[in-house]
């Protein structure tokens, strides 16, 4: 079983996006018939559910640029007594991209891992493809997806169907490799060893936190605030993200070996995952990436 997995980490998903569509142009057929199984979290569950559709992917990519600053447009400077930025474009945005289509037409194994706050437990949708549990699978593609995608503080949870409360995956499952392991082993019946997933990261950030005495540690510390750009840097929510991710991916090549196949970059810096400034160095980068590692991946995917 071969399983796609692509990380949370904001307007850095398009980091994601130009790999694939990298992968899609050496290997001459959809990132969709590679793969068994697909998985997203939070920006990547755009990617993934849009992998699933059979979107195309340079569409995508470009999406990134022209939908990101309408979404990253602030409402509030710190978020301290409203969310720093609304949903009302990222819900528009994914209800024209992803269509109508709701989780129960799509037999392919699709995961979208995120928060049920009304419950506070993990919650993971699933495409139509299980028949032990009892699931909701009315729930709309973009609907499951703007719920993996709705950060704390950044945006405002979303409301599903008026009947809970979600939030963004990335608290508990930024990288969903474990997620989808445990759904081949213990639902597919797959043995370790024949299972092989290709995960792809955003990015990986230098966040530091410099030693001073002077500091009071409180949220200005963990949360700082740039007068120039006038907006809250997402440090704290960027490091638990980051440090999720990381784990995950070492735990997975521990378990699994060389059928652990990882793709990332090291950032050199700080890069917030509302820092729409960025985007055309993520696109470079990607191209570094799948030039350094098309052998791997070729093979990977062979």
């Amino acid at each position: 079983m071969r399983i796609l997995c692509l990380d949370g980490g904001g307007v850095r998903g398009i980091f994601s996006a130009a790999i694939l569509q990298e992968i899609e142009q050496e290997c001459g057929k959809p990132v969709n018939e590679m793969f068994d199984m697909v998985a997203g979290t939070s920006t990547g569950s755009i990617i993934a559910a849009s992998v699933v559709l059979n979107k195309d992917l340079n569409e995508v990519k470009q999406k990134y640029k022209t939908h990101g600053k309408a979404i990253f447009t602030p409402q509030a400077k710190i978020g301290l007594f409203k969310t720093v930025y609304n949903d009302k474009e990222m819900r528009k945005y994914f209800r024209e991209a992803l269509g109508e289509v709701s989780l129960s037409e799509i037999k392919k194994p699709l995961l979208i891992p995120s928060v049920n706050i009304s419950e506070g437990s993990p919650y993971v949708y699933r495409s139509n493809y299980r028949k032990d549990v009892q699931e909701d699978l009315s729930v709309k593609v973009w609907d499951a997806v703007l719920s993996s995608c709705s950060a704390p503080v950044y945006f405002p949870p979303n409301n599903v169907q008026n009947k809970y409360l979600t939030a963004d995956g990335g608290l508990w499952a930024n990288n969903p490799s474990l997620v989808c392991l445990t759904e081949a082993v213990h639902y597919f019946k797959e043995p370790m060893d024949k299972v092989k997933i290709l995960s792809i990261g955003t990015g990986e950030q230098k966040i530091n936190f410099e030693i001073n005495s002077k500091k009071s540690w409180g949220i200005k510390e963990w949360l700082p605030f740039h007068f120039q750009s006038r907006r809250i840097t997402p440090k704290l929510l960027d490091l638990a993200m980051h440090l999720s991710s990381e784990a995950v991916s070492e735990q997975c090549e521990k378990l699994m070996g060389k059928n652990y196949l990882r793709l990332n970059a090291d950032l050199g810096k700080e890069v917030p995952f509302d820092e729409m400034e960025s985007i055309e160095e993520l696109v470079e980068l990607s191209k570094q990436v799948i030039t350094n590692k098309k052998n791997e991946v070729l093979e990977f995917l062979s």
